[in-house]
C-alpha cells in the first residue's frame, strides 16, 4: 500500500512538473493565465462537438455572429448589427469589414453560409444539426428530404448574411453565439476533412486566441490572435490549458500555482477550499441524469426502466457523494428558465417517484429475468462515486447485480452516440435559456437514448409552430411529461459551475450555459 501511495504521489509530481515546463511556474507570468481542462477534447471542430472542455477551448479560438456577455445577453461580435423583419422570420446580419481567419485569410459571409450548411449536411452526421432546424429548409436538408439550396441561409455579399427562419424564435440571436454556429475555414476543412480540427498545426480559427500547441492528453497552449477583429479587449497574451481527468491532480496544480483555475474540484476538499478563499459556485442551467438505451434489453421495456428509476434515492446520494450544494433534480428542465414569465420547472412540479418497495414489485411484474446490467460512465471521480452509489441502491432495492464500466471521455461519447450501452451518465447544459434546448435533444434521429417516439416528436413539432406563449408552454410541459411517462431518463441533480480559482485571476466569466469566457481574463 505504501509503495502504491508513493508511486501515486510521484505520478502527480511528474504531471505537475511537465505541465509547468521543466519546473517553471506557468501561472506566474502576468500576461500568461492558465485553466486546467478536465478532459482531452475529442475534437475542436465546433460543428460536431458538445462537451464543455471542447466548448471552453472553442470559445477562445472561434467566434460567431454574436457573443454572450457577462449578463448572459447576446452582443454584436462578427456581426456589427442586424435587421429583423416585422414578422420575425428574416434576419439580415451585417458583418464587420475586413474580418480575417487566424492565418490572415479573409473571412466573409460566404464562410457562414458554408459552415452552417455543413452542420446540416447529412454526410457530416452532426449531433448539433437539430440546433439549426429553426431555419427554413434545414430539417428537410438534414433528413435528405430537401437540398442545401432550399435552406434559408444566403450570403448576399461578402459582408451580408441573410437567414430565413421556419417560425419566429425569440432566442435566435442567442443561438448564433453557440459553437455549432461558429464559422469554420473552408480552405482548411476541405484540405483535411477528417483531421483539420485535431492538431495545432491544422486548426485555423477566428477568435481572440489561436492554438500554438496541442500535446494530446497533456496540454493545449493558446496565444493572442493578431488577426482578431477586436484585439484591444484581449487581456492576456497566452493561455495554458493542462489536461487531466483527475480532480486531485488538477487541485494539486492549482495549489502549487501551476494553474489559475480548475473546474469541479474534489467534493472532499470543499470546506478546506472555502477557508482558503479559492472555492466558488457559479450559476449554471443544466441537469445531470442517467439515460437509458431504450432499445437495449432489459431497458427496452418501460416497466423495467421505471422500476430502476424509482429505486434511486437522490437526497442520500447528493449528501454523501456529490455535495457541492447540488439540488436533487425532479424534472428534466432545470430551474431558472422563464417561460411566459414563470419558472418552467416550478410550474412542472415533481415528475419523479422514489419508492423502493413499489420499484421491486414493478420489476417483478415486468418479466425481468434478473440478468446483470451495466452502468457506463466517463472517467471521473464523481461519476465513479455516483455509479457506485446507484449500484448499491439497485442491489439493495431490486436485488440486481450491477456492473460498472468506465471509458475515457472521447470513447465514452462514441459509445453513447452509437447506442453501445444499457444505461449511462449524461448531462445537458443549456445552450440558450429555453426548454426546447433540452426537449429537442430527444427528437434528434441519432439521440443517445435511441428514443424515436412519434407522439413525442409530434408534440415538439407543435411547440415549434406555436406562437401563443401560454399554449407553447403547455405543449412543452406535455412533452416533458411524455419523457417521464416513457422513462427515458433518470434526473439526478441540477448542475452548478463549481470552480476553484486563484484570487489573482480576474476578468473571466462563467456563463450559465457552462462555458468559461477568458477573453478578458488576466492577472
Amino acid at each position: 500500500m505504501k509503495k502504491r501511495a508513493l508511486l501515486a504521489i510521484f505520478a502527480v509530481f511528474m504531471f505537475v512538473l511537465m505541465a509547468g515546463g521543466c519546473g517553471s511556474n506557468s501561472a506566474s507570468d502576468s500576461k500568461t493565465i492558465s485553466m486546467a481542462l478536465s478532459n482531452e477534447p475529442s475534437s475542436l471542430d465546433p460543428a460536431i462537438t458538445y462537451g464543455l472542455s471542447e466548448s471552453d477551448v472553442e470559445l477562445a479560438i472561434f467566434e460567431g455572429l454574436t457573443r454572450i456577455d457577462e449578463k448572459g445577453v447576446a452582443q454584436p461580435a462578427l456581426a456589427e448589427k442586424w435587421d429583423v423583419s416585422a414578422d420575425g422570420l428574416t434576419y439580415t446580419f451585417h458583418l464587420r469589414k475586413d474580418l480575417k481567419w487566424s492565418d490572415g485569410t479573409p473571412l466573409t459571409a460566404k464562410d457562414f453560409e458554408y459552415s452552417w450548411k455543413r452542420v446540416l449536411d447529412p454526410q457530416l452526421a452532426s449531433g448539433n444539426a437539430y440546433m439549426l432546424f429553426i431555419i427554413e429548409g434545414a430539417e428537410d436538408y438534414n433528413s435528405e428530404k430537401g437540398s442545401a439550396d432550399k435552406v434559408g441561409i444566403k450570403a448576399v455579399d461578402d459582408n451580408t448574411l441573410q437567414v430565413k427562419l421556419a417560425e419566429p424564435a425569440a432566442y435566435f440571436l442567442d443561438l448564433t453565439a453557440f459553437h455549432a454556429f461558429y464559422p469554420v475555414p473552408k480552405h482548411a476543412v476541405e484540405a483535411n476533412k477528417d483531421g483539420w480540427a485535431g492538431n495545432a498545426e491544422t486548426i485555423i480559427g477566428n477568435g481572440p486566441f489561436k492554438i500554438t500547441k496541442w500535446a494530446h492528453s497533456g496540454e493545449i497552449v493558446l496565444e493572442k490572435n493578431e488577426n482578431y477583429w477586436n484585439p484591444s479587449v484581449v487581456a492576456s497574451n497566452t493561455i495554458k490549458m493542462p489536461i487531466s481527468e483527475s480532480k486531485s491532480t488538477r487541485l494539486t496544480m492549482l495549489e502549487s500555482n501551476q494553474t489559475d483555475l480548475i473546474l469541479d474540484p474534489p467534493p472532499a476538499d470543499e470546506d478546506r477550499l472555502k477557508e482558503k478563499g479559492l472555492y466558488k459556485v457559479e450559476p449554471q442551467i443544466g441537469t445531470t441524469y442517467y439515460v437509458f438505451n431504450v432499445t437495449k434489453a432489459p431497458f427496452d421495456k418501460v416497466e423495467v426502466r421505471k422500476a430502476f428509476a424509482m429505486a434511486v434515492s437522490r437526497t442520500d446520494m447528493i449528501e454523501k457523494v456529490v455535495k457541492n450544494g447540488k439540488k436533487a433534480a425532479v424534472t428534466f428542465i432545470p430551474p431558472d428558465i422563464l417561460v411566459n414569465g414563470k419558472d418552467f420547472a416550478s410550474e412542472s412540479g415533481s415528475l419523479v417517484v422514489e419508492d423502493a418497495a413499489q420499484a421491486k414489485k414493478l420489476l417483478a411484474a415486468s418479466g425481468y429475468n434478473g440478468e446483470p446490467v451495466t452502468i457506463l460512465y466517463n472517467t471521473n471521480e464523481t461519476n465513479k462515486a455516483i455509479a457506485e452509489s446507484i449500484q448499491a441502491m439497485w442491489k439493495s432495492a431490486l436485488g440486481v447485480n450491477v456492473e460498472l464500466t468506465n471509458q475515457e471521455t472521447k470513447v465514452f461519447y462514441a459509445s453513447r452516440e452509437n447506442g453501445e450501452y444499457q444505461v449511462a451518465t449524461a448531462n445537458w447544459i443549456a445552450d440558450f435559456a429555453d426548454p426546447v434546448n433540452f426537449l429537442d435533444v430527444f427528437t434528434a434521429k441519432d439521440n443517445d437514448a435511441q428514443y424515436h417516439n412519434a407522439e413525442y416528436n409530434a408534440i415538439m413539432k407543435a411547440v415549434h409552430k406555436e406562437v401563443d406563449p401560454a399554449k407553447r408552454a403547455q405543449l412543452m410541459h406535455q412533452a416533458e411529461k411524455k419523457l417521464f411517462d416513457d422513462c427515458v431518463i433518470i434526473p439526478l441533480y441540477y448542475t452548478s459551475q463549481v470552480i476553484a480559482v486563484s484570487p489573482n485571476l480576474t476578468g473571466y466569466y462563467c456563463s450559465p450555459m457552462g462555458v468559461i469566457d477568458l477573453i478578458k481574463a488576466h492577472k
